[in-house]
């Protein structure tokens, strides 16, 4: 009789998805994985992937394959860097300290949301030698925007990734049935600063602080003050991604909020193609939503992406397995990708082209 042995991890992004239900409470999981609406967009940014096939080139020498990639001027593992999520202590006490060390350890960059349950600080210094972007939502008091720009890059933060699709919360039925509110005693720096001590706030109350009178003339003011790269993220169409460009944006990331926001609108990979024509060469453009899988990030790359960001998969590590699980994660993606390449036939990322993919009906 053969004895084969149990993995004892998880083989993929999935299965952590699976362990993560069992470790949420219904509130918790329905807010880090539900959607707006009837979650029609949520659905679709994975299926867009499924509507593509890769294109394999054979007798190319893949004798040395590697994912690593640069994106304004880093070197990273992978072209895969941590979303922006809000609240990660909700999830497990290691929050978000223990996904910067993990995201410094997998060598990709770890984006702090603005509604952390960390303060900038707090990452700096639970991960110093970690490459840190900061993902800054827009208050309504100008002057603390800028305030807290010159904190984070004081914290040794080196882009500002603005987030333009939350003028208003979207509906998330989810939350709504459930009830959920943070729990008490959940600290968020950003929302203390401003509202004061008011117990556990929900989400609404939380994006109820924020300025939805942002227009394009701010994005112009922010990127001219911030000493750093400001990176536009919430990009849906070739002409936002165009005035983003010429409004200072040093990048453009193609994101529906993970179909957290409006519903009905087109999968991020979907937008994709059309942003990358809109901005030429000379811009970056990140997608994020949907990827679940390294023949994802591949299948992004051909369509122009010079990277992907994943959220969702990191919270399902972070919720099974903590620290780990996020590491683990990050793990088993690029070694996805570095397999992914081998096979297609393109020994870096910068090897993957339009030809490598096609649709499928």
């Amino acid at each position: 009789m053969i004895n084969r042995a149990v993995p004892e991890a998880p083989l993929n992004v999935r299965e952590y998805a699976r362990l993560a239900q069992e470790a949420l409470d219904p509130g918790a999981h329905s807010y880090f994985t539900g959607g707006a609406g009837d979650e029609w967009t949520l659905r679709r940014n994975e299926e867009a992937f499924e509507r593509l096939v890769l294109r394999p080139r054979v007798l190319v020498d893949v004798g040395d394959v590697t994912a690593e990639t640069e994106l304004l001027g880093h070197t990273l593992s992978l072209p895969v860097l941590v979303a922006p999520t809000a609240m990660l202590r909700v999830a497990h006490p290691d929050g978000e300290p223990g996904v910067a060390r993990a995201a410094a350890a997998a060598g990709t960059v770890y984006t702090l949301s603005t509604l952390a349950t960390a303060s900038p600080a707090e990452i700096a210094a639970a991960a110093p030698a970690g490459q840190r972007w900061f993902q800054l939502y827009c208050f309504r008091d100008r002057g603390l925007n800028l305030a807290v720009i010159d904190d984070v890059v004081e914290a040794g933060f080196t882009a500002i990734v603005l987030t333009v699709d939350v003028p208003y919360l979207g509906r998330r039925e989810g939350d709504l049935r459930t009830g959920f509110v943070l729990p008490e005693g959940t600290y968020i720096p950003a929302f203390a600063a401003i509202a004061g001590d008011r117990g556990a706030p929900t989400p609404a109350e939380v994006i109820g602080l924020l300025d939805p009178t942002l227009t394009w003339r701010d994005v112009e003011q922010l990127a001219e003050a911030s000493p750093v790269p400001v990176l536009v993220k919430g990009i849906l169409s070739p002409e936002d991604a165009r005035l983003a460009v010429d409004h200072g944006a040093a990048a453009v990331i193609v994101s529906n909020h993970g179909g957290r926001q409006l519903d009905g609108v087109p999968a991020s990979l979907e937008a994709l193609p059309d942003v990358v024509e809109a901005v030429g060469d000379a811009t970056p453009v990140l997608v994020d939503g949907g990827v679940r899988r390294g023949v994802d990030v591949v299948k992004a790359l051909a369509l122009g992406a010079s990277a992907t960001l994943v959220g969702r998969p990191v919270v399902w590590g972070l919720a099974a397995r903590g620290e780990e699980g996020v590491r683990h994660v990050l793990e088993l993606l690029r070694d996805e990708v570095r397999l992914a390449l081998a096979l297609a036939g393109c020994p870096t990322p910068a090897d993957v082209t339009p030809a490598h993919v096609g649709r499928v009906a």
